[in-house]
């Protein structure tokens, strides 16, 4: 797979939460929780299979449950950043390849669910990162697409 650095260019489009936020390229899901100063790394627990998260801060579940889709567990990093004030937590999607893998929400139950402006936001960016990694000699960063994203599945 071949990167692009797509995202440096063209901004990520975030979904906000209470504990955070979560953003999505084509091959990855980024899920941001803001923290306590000086957070360590002995009280963040994330425990991640191919189709369920946990988070723990300090022994309180942040959330757990199935993902929306699947994910390559053995892939999955998280960080602490910015003096402990923020998890990073970087997943890889099982289905990249796909054509349908825009995530509308972190949770199967729909938990965390993007709103519909911003999961139109976030199939366009796809669209065009797709663009990017078809024809990598080609900057789509800034591209507008003419397309209609009118038929938003789970939103109709």
């Amino acid at each position: 797979m071949a990167v692009s650095h797509f995202d440096e260019k063209s901004g990520i489009i975030p979904c906000n939460t209470e504990w955070g936020r979560w953003w999505q390229t084509v091959d990855e899901l980024h899920i941001e929780i803001t923290l306590p100063v000086n957070t360590k790394s002995k009280d963040v627990k994330v425990n991640v299979t191919n189709s369920s998260i946990t988070c723990q801060i300090f022994g309180k579940t942040l959330f757990s449950g199935n993902l929306f889709r699947k994910i390559r567990s053995d892939d999955t990093l998280w960080t602490l950043e910015d003096n402990g004030t923020l998890l990073n937590i970087v997943l890889t999607k099982a289905d990249y390849s796909n054509k349908e893998n825009v995530w509308e929400a972190i949770m199967e139950d729909g938990s965390f669910k993007a709103d519909p402006i911003t999961y139109i936001e976030m199939m366009k960016k796809m669209d065009l990162e797709k663009l990017q990694m078809k024809y990598p000699g080609m900057d789509f960063s800034r591209s507008e697409l003419q397309k209609n994203y009118d038929s938003i599945p789970g939103f109709n």
